[in-house]
C-alpha cells in the first residue's frame, strides 16, 4: 500500500511460510492442546483441521457490522460457509468500529454476544487496552508487518486502502479530485463522510486526510476538523452517512470513504447507468487497515478462531482483492508467487511510499476528534 490505516515489513519467504503452515494445519502439536476458548493458535488447538472439527460442532459464527459490499466480505461470508459449512450471522451490517466495540461490553458473556470485530485499527487498542479481546495468533502471523499487528496477537491488520473522493458524474460536472475541490460552490449540500468521525474510523480517516491536505500532520488533525467546519458553513456538507443506498439513489452525490468502497460502488453503478467516478486525492493522500480480533468471551471460540485463520490465508487476502481492497499480506504473496496479479492490477495506482501515523499520534488524533467534532461541524 502507499500513503500513512512507512511501515516496514518483516516478511517470511516461501519455505517459511509452508512450514508454518504444515505445523499449524497437520504436524504433530509442539505445546500443549488447549480447548479452542483458550487457544492462542491453531497449533496449540490441535492444528487447523481439529478446529475445523470443533468449530462445525458450535455450527456458527456471529459477526456483527460487516456489509457484503465492504472489502468483499460477501464472498468471503460464502466461502467460508462453504468452506466448513459453517453459518455466519452478521448483527448490524451497517454498525461502525464502535458499535462493535459497544457490542462486545454491552453483550458480556451472553450466547449472543459477537463472536469476532472487524474494525479500524485506532479502534482495536482501544479494545485491547479494554481487555475485551482474546490472544490468538494466526498461522501467518510471523509474515504480518510488525507495526499492523498487537504483539499478543490479541488483533491483527487483515486489510486496507485509501482515502478517496466518488462522485456521481452524472450530477456532478466536474468531479471533484482533490480536498480544496470540495470547497467549491458548485457542491453545495454534496460531501457527505461514511459516518460520524468519533464513532467510524472511514470517516475518522477522512478527517485525517483532510488534515493532511490542509497544513496538518499526523501530529496535528485539527485542520482537518477545521476543513469539515468550513464545508459545514459553506454550505457544501451533507450531514448524511454515505452508503451504498444513499449513493445508488443520490442523496450522497460525492463522498469521502475508503477506495475499496467507492471503486466496488462504481462497479456496483456501471449496469444501471451510473457513472459512479473515483479519484485519490493528492493533497490529503491517507492509507490505513482494519484489524480482525477474537472476542475473549465469544460463544463459539474455534469458529471464531477458524473464520481469522480464513481471512489471513491465501484464499482470503486474495478475496480482498476482489473488493478492491489491499491485503495486509499483499508483498508477501507476491514474493511467494501467490497473488492473483490480475485481481491486483484492478488496484488504482498511488505514487509514493506509505506513510503512517504513530500508536500515540493516532490516540492523539482520536482524542482531538472526539472532543472537537460535534461542537466544530455537528453542533
Amino acid at each position: 500500500m502507499t500513503a500513512p490505516r512507512g511501515r516496514a515489513a518483516a516478511v517470511l519467504g516461501c519455505l517459511a511460510l509452508t512450514t508454518l503452515c504444515l505445523n499449524a494445519c497437520g504436524g504433530p502439536p509442539t505445546t500443549r492442546l488447549e480447548k479452542p476458548a483458550t487457544a492462542t493458535s491453531a497449533e496449540n488447538a490441535g492444528g487447523v483441521r481439529a478446529l475445523a472439527a470443533a468449530a462445525k460442532k458450535e455450527g456458527m459464527l456471529t459477526a456483527i457490522a460487516l456489509p457484503r459490499d465492504w472489502a468483499d466480505y460477501g464472498g468471503l461470508i460464502d466461502g467460508f460457509q462453504k468452506k466448513y459449512g459453517i453459518k455466519v450471522t452478521v448483527q448490524d451490517p451497517l454498525g461502525h468500529s464502535q458499535d462493535e466495540i459497544n457490542a462486545l461490553t454491552s453483550s458480556g458473556t451472553r450466547p449472543t454476544a459477537p463472536d469476532v470485530i472487524d474494525v479500524g485499527d485506532t479502534f482495536a487498542r482501544t479494545a485491547a487496552r479494554q481487555n475485551l479481546l482474546a490472544p490468538y495468533k494466526v498461522a501467518a502471523f510471523d509474515a504480518i508487518p510488525g507495526n499492523q499487528k498487537d504483539p499478543g496477537g490479541r488483533w491483527s491488520n487483515n486489510y486496507g486502502g485509501y482515502i478517496s473522493i466518488g462522485c456521481d458524474a452524472r450530477r456532478v460536472k466536474p468531479c471533484p479530485q482533490t480536498f480544496a475541490d470540495l470547497l467549491k460552490p458548485a457542491y453545495k449540500g454534496m460531501v457527505a463522510l461514511a459516518g460520524d468521525p468519533t464513532r467510524s474510523e472511514a470517516a475518522f480517516a477522512g478527517v485525517y486526510a483532510a488534515a493532511l491536505a490542509n497544513n496538518g500532520s499526523f501530529d496535528d488533525i485539527r485542520p482537518g476538523i477545521d476543513f469539515f467546519a468550513k464545508l459545514k458553513k459553506s454550505g457544501n456538507f451533507n450531514p448524511l452517512t454515505a452508503t451504498s443506498a444513499t449513493v445508488r439513489d443520490g442523496r450522497t452525490p460525492i463522498t469521502v470513504n475508503w477506495d475499496y468502497i467507492n471503486l466496488h460502488a462504481a462497479d456496483e453503478l456501471r449496469g444501471k447507468g451510473v457513472n459512479w467516478q473515483v479519484s485519490i486525492p493528492f493533497d490529503g493522500s491517507f492509507a490505513q487497515y482494519y484489524a480482525l480480533a477474537v472476542n475473549r468471551h465469544a460463544p463459539h471460540p474455534a469458529a471464531a478462531r477458524l473464520w481469522q485463520e480464513y481471512l489471513f490465508s491465501t484464499e482470503g487476502q486474495n478475496l480482498r482483492l476482489y473488493g478492491c481492497a489491499r491485503p495486509v499480506l499483499m508483498d508477501v504473496m507476491r514474493k511467494d508467487g501467490t497473488l492473483n496479479k490480475t485481481a491486483a492490477a484492478r488496484l488504482p495506482t498511488v505514487e509514493g511510499t506509505p506513510q503512517f501515523p504513530t500508536d500515540a499520534q493516532l490516540e492523539k488524533a482520536r482524542r482531538t476528534v472526539d472532543r472537537g467534532w460535534t461542537a466544530a461541524v455537528s453542533g
